[in-house]
């Protein structure tokens, strides 16, 4: 079988962006959702419940099911115990490999823009706020999320079209020479 040569904006029905706390994975999903008219669904908005109550894992798990049975989305966050869910029901992976230092100024920059407000990828009554828990997630992130999460990629890269931006360069340049690119940045 030859390789698929329709425009890959033609091949981008449903999309999962998946990167490091403050990597800008809700700022990317924005910008190509308005690119690309595709949907756009945060995980946070719909993990959160007001005043930062979870959802139970049964319900969230079928949350996920069902987000990833409608026909185009694009979907950003990680969210580890539903993540294979998203990615073999995906047609495009997009992880944000940012480093260490620019995650943590994208998550305190988004801190200071958003206190004692709720941000826009967020659930009403959940003010944005940033702990020790998700400070140290970040940090330690390279080392413990990263090796498994590329991992994860590479045995998907046959099947999916998987990027890797490494820059805030490199996401802008995507969104550039997107074949629909609308996006003013």
């Amino acid at each position: 079988m030859g390789k698929d040569v329709r425009p890959f904006s033609k091949l981008m029905k449903k999309v999962v962006v998946i990167g490091c706390g403050g990597s800008g994975k809700s700022t990317l999903a924005i910008k190509l959702g308005k690119a690309t008219g595709l949907p756009v669904y945060h995980l946070d908005r719909i993990f959160w419940q007001p005043s930062w109550e979870s959802l139970p894992k049964d319900i969230w798990r079928e949350k996920q099911k069902e987000l990833v049975s409608r026909e185009e989305w694009i979907v950003d966050g990680n969210y580890g115990s539903t993540l294979e869910i998203r990615l073999q029901a995906s047609d495009t992976i997009i992880y944000l490999d940012m480093p260490r230092w620019l995650c943590l100024y994208g998550a305190l920059k988004r801190f200071f823009q958003y206190r004692g407000k709720v941000r826009p990828d967020m659930t009403e009554g959940c003010k944005e706020r940033i702990t020790w828990e998700f400070f140290s997630w970040i940090w330690n992130y390279r080392k413990t999320k990263r090796p498994e999460t590329l991992a994860m990629l590479e045995t998907l890269k046959e099947e999916k079209k998987v990027l890797i931006l490494r820059s805030r360069k490199e996401v802008d340049a995507f969104l550039r020479d997107h074949p629909t690119s609308k996006v003013s940045r």
